[in-house]
């Protein structure tokens, strides 16, 4: 007897909820939230709530240009979430902060900025931190650390 795989017009709703439902939450926490990686972390949980939506569509309809699509989200979600990265980086050595009612000074030409009383108002309070920029003294590669002790080395007597 053959398995068969019956994806009704119920399943379908289902998952087009659970889809619009990722995507809203998505959207609200990328317009309510102020800090940049709750807001890339809204920005991916809206692709992904599309990326469902189509999955679904394209079992429903029976094809894989929904899978084929999603590929392409998530290769998008892949480099956003790199550029993300970068820019939370750089713009946290910048200000100390990841609060972006503090950027004021990158908005395009000709763009009104926020009054800086509301913007110091606002933004989340800034942690003095001492002395300059510092990163982590890594090894270098191919030097090897010093051992106290070998202790994986055992003696049989």
């Amino acid at each position: 007897m053959p398995a068969t795989d019956v994806f009704s017009l119920d399943v379908l709703r289902d998952y087009l909820l659970i889809g619009a439902a990722l995507f809203a939450l998505g959207m609200l926490g990328f317009l309510s939230r102020r800090n940049l990686i709750v807001m890339f972390l809204s920005a991916e949980m809206m692709l992904q709530g599309t990326a469902l939506s189509l999955v679904a569509f394209g079992r429903y309809h029976g094809n894989w240009t929904g899978q084929v699509f999603t590929i392409m989200i998530l290769t998008v979600a892949a480099c956003e979430a790199s550029i993300a990265l970068a820019l939370i980086v750089i713009l946290y050595n910048r200000r100390s902060s990841l609060d972006v009612t503090l950027w004021q000074d990158i908005r395009e030409e000709g763009v009104a900025a926020t009054p800086t009383s509301v913007v110091a108002e606002e933004a989340e309070p800034i942690e003095a931190i001492p002395g300059p920029e510092s990163y982590p003294n890594l090894t270098p590669a191919g030097v090897e650390p010093a051992h106290p002790v070998q202790p994986w080395i055992v003696t049989r007597d």
